[in-house]
């Protein structure tokens, strides 16, 4: 005879089905599993027995075989115990086969039977509804899963508890969604005293997800800027709430026994490299950029990043997803973020202050900077510089303006934009291409004119054309305007032309 339990191999954000096969038979007693798996999936068997053994369940005196099919598909991680658990039960005849067959199980098994929380539940609740099974998972996994609608999550504390279920005996009711507990209170815009063309730039990012890259030296605020941002951005959309969880549910980040509606925020270390950033390593998992998706990619010092890894940002940028392909993975993941860069003006930091620059100074700072290249910089949209702050600034009041104000004024710029792209795969002006671009962004005739001669004067590539066209169309949906006039090209361009470099 053989059983056959059901759960799933993850490829990036996808999870594939796979087929526990169980066969007892009669030969030498032993116990082998097959099928591609790694170590930790070899290792299941110690596991399973010393479970079953807690729980007074002996193991027939024949061979046991465990299959995993597809076989050729790599097998890896713990989540494989609970599975292969329940088919090994359903061949010796403690549950019935047919409800086993029913459900998608994965799950750690304790030495004592305990489930321990896995990776990867919330895919896996989507890979069993689009089976139309429901979906076993440990009890610390329940709300997580639960947030899909379309499967029936039972949330198990123990294999017991499992197994009383399985068999009706003491049926577990359905796990319900649940929400993460908030983190700490944002910081806010308050706090920062002076900098207003920066804040500015902050509001105007915010609203149109636009890359923002602050130029200044030491102390002048820049990642006080930064650290901001997340206090501006609306919560996440329940669409984008699940896409941003399911990468998260992979990388093992989702621990709190639910999803959260906040933006993600990551601040990457200048000495990452490239498959922290983009991803890639051990089992091709997600980098920083994917992390960040549908949130901020914050990158401080971003001159003293290696060369390589801001190449690597070129294309995600550009088409808001990366492909990790290496030797045994050819993955694809999402990493639509809103990028915003700190940078000193050069290597000391003080080149605008001739008593305190280098020796070098002035070119160092071209230097510096120039080990951002051309291409990278063509797809920042926003560049501001961030002059030092005075001792009488400091001293002056409390701003008017706060974070709750301002993002009053990004979420009203968003709910515009939702609209206007409903039915789209754009969701904000920063998605927006082609014709459709040209359709809601078209200036009126003073602002096409400006725009023609600041094209034409500064060489604007095709890329630098259209990302003005964007920020533009941002700055006035925060004006509340339906067209786009010379005003909202001319601050557009203001931070297109801000430090100078043009592509």
């Amino acid at each position: 005879m053989v059983a056959r339990a059901y759960t799933v191999a993850f490829e990036g954000v996808e999870a594939r089905l796979v087929e526990v096969q169980c066969a007892v038979t009669a030969g030498m007693p032993g116990f082998s599993i097959v099928g591609l798996p790694d170590k930790a999936v070899s290792e299941a068997r110690e596991r399973v027995r010393a479970a079953l053994s807690a729980l007074s369940i002996a193991l027939p005196s024949k061979r046991v075989t465990i299959n995993m099919s597809p076989a050729d598909l790599p097998k890896e991680g713990s989540h494989f115990d609970l599975p292969i658990a329940l088919a090994l039960l359903a061949a010796i005849e403690v549950l019935p086969e047919e409800e086993v067959a029913a459900t998608v199980s994965l799950g750690e098994l304790s030495l004592s039977g305990d489930l321990v929380p896995v990776i990867g539940a919330l895919p896996a609740a989507m890979a069993a509804a689009e089976e139309d099974r429901r979906l076993l998972c440990p009890a610390a996994c329940g709300a997580e899963a639960a947030w899909v609608e379309a499967v029936e999550v039972i949330a198990a504390p123990t294999l017991a508890r499992a197994i009383r279920h399985l068999t009706g005996q003491q049926p577990l009711a359905p796990a319900q969604a649940g929400l993460a507990a908030p983190s700490a209170q944002p910081r806010d815009l308050r706090d920062v005293k002076g900098q207003e063309r920066a804040k500015r730039a902050l509001e105007i990012a915010a609203a149109g997800r636009h890359h923002l890259l602050l130029v200044g030296p030491p102390g002048s605020g820049k990642s006080m800027l930064a650290a901001r941002l997340p206090g501006l951005l609306p919560p996440l959309s329940p669409v984008e709430a699940l896409e941003t969880s399911m990468v998260h549910s992979v990388s093992g980040l989702l621990t709190e026994g639910g999803i959260s509606r906040a933006r993600p925020f990551r601040e990457p270390h200048h000495t990452a490299s490239i498959a922290a950033i983009a991803g890639g390593g051990r089992g091709a998992k997600p980098g920083e950029i994917s992390l960040a998706h549908n949130g901020v990619l914050f990158l401080d010092e971003l001159p003293e990043f290696s060369r390589a890894v801001l190449e690597t940002l070129r294309q995600p940028i550009e088409t808001g997803e990366v492909v990790v392909a290496r030797a045994n993975a050819h993955l694809r993941y999402p990493c639509r973020f809103l990028l915003i860069a700190a940078a000193n003006p050069c290597r000391c930091g003080q080149l605008a202050d001739p008593g305190r620059a280098c020796a070098r100074a002035p070119g160092c700072g071209e230097e510096y900077l120039g080990r951002i290249s051309g291409p990278l910089m063509d797809r920042i949209d926003l560049r501001v510089e961030v002059p030092p702050v005075g001792f009488t600034d400091l001293d002056l009041p409390e701003p008017p303006e706060g974070s709750a104000e301002v993002a009053i004024r990004v979420a009203a710029a968003r709910e515009i934009q939702a609209a206007r792209f409903e039915g789209s795969a754009a969701r904000v002006n920063a998605d927006a291409e082609g014709r459709r671009l040209e359709e809601i962004a078209a200036p009126d005739a003073e602002g096409r004119d400006l725009l023609l001669r600041v094209a034409e004067r500064f060489s604007l590539s095709a890329r630098g054309y259209h990302r003005v066209l964007r920020v533009a169309r941002t700055i006035a949906d925060l004006d509340g305007s339906e067209i786009v006039r010379r005003p909202h090209v001319a601050e557009a361009v203001g931070y297109r032309l801000a430090l100078g470099r043009e592509a």
